[in-house]
């Protein structure tokens, strides 16, 4: 009978033990629960799915087409569901995923992802470097990767310091973004403002405004600014548009007076990482790899 009873009781916990209690995650909507080990996920943000794919967790749909070239074996693997705005719902819904992760271009598409499967927005804020390592580390819980996590914001850690020390005492520097002709300048308040605040990165322009998209300057904008470094995104590369390139928008005589220019301390990002794919782990280390090499010149 003690035997019988005892055979149960394990039985029971067992049972019991199997379905575990679901993890309560920090979403941009605000706590979620979401199940452990999802076998079957849709991906709509690029920089979750930067992440999730450094985590080494494969991805069974996504966007056609993500636009970074490391992530070309995802999208290629993945089962293509539209894109950010209009996505393939009958696709995500044969696809059977048992948790879908919006976020960015397509937080709007959360509550019609939700009558699908379970689904979470994990847009990343204007708090990037922070937003980006509390979506990693729940990443690595999700899936049980907490390890892998741990190595990767070791990593990116790094990464940091070694950027901050570069550019230490090199002087100041000015943010743009180039469209074309077009240029807008981002302080530290700006979608790439986390150059400045998380690396210390002093601003040539202070008074920049804290729009996230930038704020529209021109070539004698730059000249009178005369940052000691310019840190360029283009626009038309990050999206795979054709049109004038960064390099040829700002060779010109205003921009050349710049203490920037003349010192050839001109570092070009590639625009894609950045703009595209900003908050994911993958992207902040190759971002600032391209910073390193480039402050190491000066």
């Amino acid at each position: 009978m003690i035997a019988r009873l005892s055979a149960l009781v394990a039985t029971t916990f067992l049972a019991t033990a199997s379905v575990a209690d679901p993890l309560k995650i920090e979403t941009y909507r605000g706590p979620a629960d979401v199940s452990e080990n999802p076998q079957r996920i849709a991906v709509f943000d690029v920089a979750a799915a930067d992440t999730i794919n450094a985590l080494g967790v494969p991805i069974a749909g996504t966007v056609d087409g993500l636009y970074v070239d490391y992530l070309d074996d995802v999208a290629r693997d993945a089962t293509p569901l539209g894109t950010f705005w209009e996505p393939d719902f009958e696709g995500v819904h044969a696809l059977k995923p048992d948790l879908i992760i919006v976020g960015s271009r397509s937080s709007d598409q959360l509550d019609n992802m939700a009558r699908i499967a379970p689904s979470i927005d994990m847009t990343i804020d204007q708090d990037l470097v922070g937003d980006a390592v509390k979506r990693l580390r729940d990443y690595g819980r999700i899936f049980g990767k907490t390890d892998a996590a741990a190595g990767l914001e070791k990593k990116l850690d790094d990464r940091m310091s070694q950027a901050a020390q570069a550019a230490a005492g090199k002087g100041d520097v000015l943010i743009v973004m180039t469209n074309g002709p077009k240029i807008s300048a981002y302080g530290a308040g700006g979608r790439f403002g986390w150059l400045h605040k998380d690396l210390g990165l002093p601003e040539a322009a202070p008074e920049i405004s804290t729009a996230t998209h930038g704020e529209a300057i021109s070539f004698e904008f730059i000249r009178d600014a005369d940052p000691d470094w310019l840190v360029v995104v283009d626009r038309l590369a990050a999206i795979g548009q054709p049109g004038e390139a960064a390099q040829a928008t700002l060779d010109n005589a205003l921009v050349q007076q710049s203490k920037a220019w003349k010192s050839g301390q001109v570092i070009y990002l590639n625009a894609a990482d950045i703009y595209i794919a900003g908050g994911g782990v993958q992207s902040m280390i190759r971002t600032l790899d391209d910073l390193i090499a480039g402050f190491s010149r000066g």
